[in-house]
């Protein structure tokens, strides 16, 4: 069966080694549970890499910004939130305080990473030390590398007075690490390792960890995750990045939260045909890779490019003013304006590459769409704002347009001092980018536009 442009390919691997290929236009149960279910009654302790992979063709949402909630009671770790991946799209599993399976364990966060074209899950694990998590920063004592939030001492678990919240709760083991500067509210930023997201390789230490014997997430934390596969209001095709439900003090608390909410506006067809194709400023990033591809193919000319670009940026700024004001999201009447300007601008880029003036493909322009494509990543994945990406936009149409003027001057190509010229205004839109993309400036991701 063929995957169309915007479905989700998917693959699943169970802990036994058995793979599960579908396309999730046909799915209408949570696989995953159904995998998991191979193999709970087997096994309590599993291999090193084992346990749930799954791969999907759509980078996940940025983390949502959220405050860890109060200790219930000694004993329990902090596991942080993650986005998750079932049959309606991606959802997010809220952060919770669970009991480990057995004293001495750590839990390593599952992650994200991008490699070979897809976005690929590797599921979290109990162990005795913190494994590898794609470095990536999801707070509260988990900021990329290890656990700062607590250790083992001598049977029984220390809190790290500088990291966890108490709420009331009366803790007599505990410590104060003020080493690691650290926050109680999450850092919102890219959810995966790899591609255009957090550039991080496990350490020697982290490999070892990675090795060892692993215990599976427990019944508590597949509960947790189940609930929240069946909430709607969790799904980012819904709450567009900000969950209804971000953190939670135990698994029971949340339980009550999911039911609610299925029983009065459950997951419909509808839900989940959106969630599979949801990707956050898809419309903004598809504009910016088509003029890439112009630009590559000879198609668009750097003037025809430098026009097309400027009025992506005139869009993408006017979708950042509309969120500024409107605390992130658009309005039904500003997505339906936007969408109109997009429709515009998609029809003026269709005519410039099929107007028939063309441009033998050449390193200028080839420089110019690498730019065009790294922006068109950079509002994929979220690491660029709608603002941001209205700049390098703007800048990227300036330079454009210098090209143009030079090669109609010259009655033809750049000479030496204009390519030695658009060459430095290249590096510096490099830069620029480049520096965007890394500022922890992440968008929530926006409303899916038609």
């Amino acid at each position: 069966m063929g995957v169309r442009e915007g479905d989700a390919a998917v693959s699943f691997t169970c802990q036994n080694g058995e793979t599960i290929m579908s396309h999730l236009v046909s799915v209408r149960g949570w696989l995953i549970a159904g995998c998991i279910a191979l193999t709970m009654a087997a096994l309590s302790v599993v291999p090193a890499h084992a346990g749930i992979f799954v791969s999907v063709n759509i980078a996940p949402p940025v983390l949502p910004v959220y405050v860890q909630p109060p200790l219930p009671a000694p004993g329990y770790i902090w596991t942080p939130g993650y986005w998750a991946y079932g049959d309606a799209g991606y959802f997010w599993v809220p952060g919770v305080w669970v009991m480990p399976p057995t004293a001495g364990l750590l839990w390593t966060p599952g992650y994200w990473g991008f490699a070979a074209g897809v976005y690929g899950w590797h599921a979290g694990y109990w162990g005795p030390h913190v494994g590898f998590y794609g470095g990536v920063n999801y707070g509260f004592g988990y900021g990329g590398i290890g656990f700062v939030g607590g250790e083992w001492r001598g049977g029984v678990f220390a809190y790290n007075s500088a990291v966890a919240n108490f709420g009331s709760v009366h803790v007599t083991n505990f410590y104060v690490n003020r080493t690691v500067v650290t926050q109680n509210t999450i850092v919102n930023q890219a959810s995966f390792n790899g591609g255009a997201g957090i550039q991080a390789r496990p350490s020697a230490m982290e490999t070892q960890a990675g090795n060892e014997h692993h215990f599976q997430p427990t019944a508590d934390q597949e509960q947790h995750q189940n609930f929240a596969a069946q909430d709607r209001a969790q799904l980012a095709s819904v709450n567009h990045g900000r969950p209804t439900t971000t953190a939670t003090s135990n698994v029971s608390a949340y339980h009550q939260v999911s039911q609610q909410h299925t029983q009065s506006q459950p997951i419909s067809a509808a839900d989940r045909t959106a969630g599979r194709s949801y990707n956050p400023n898809t419309r903004e990033a598809n504009q910016d890779q088509r003029i890439a591809n112009g630009l590559r193919s000879g198609q668009m000319t750097s003037g025809e490019a430098a026009r097309a670009e400027h009025s992506q940026s005139r869009i993408d700024q006017q979708v950042h003013n509309d969120r500024v004001a409107n605390g992130g999201k658009l309005t039904g009447q500003e997505r339906k304006q936007i969408n109109s300007e997009q429709n515009a601008a998609s029809r003026q880029i269709y005519n410039e590459k099929h107007n028939g003036n063309t441009v033998q493909p050449n390193a200028a322009d080839n420089r110019e769409a690498n730019q065009q494509q790294r922006t068109a990543q950079g509002l994929r994945s979220g690491q660029m704002t709608s603002g941001e990406a209205a700049r390098t936009n703007q800048n990227q149409s300036k330079v454009a347009q210098q090209v143009h003027n030079d090669r109609a001057a010259n009655g033809g190509p750049l000479n030496a001092q204009q390519k030695k010229q658009v060459n430095g205004e290249q590096n510096k839109n490099s830069k620029q980018i480049y520096n965007e993309k890394h500022n922890n400036n992440a968008v929530r991701p926006p409303a899916k536009q038609k």
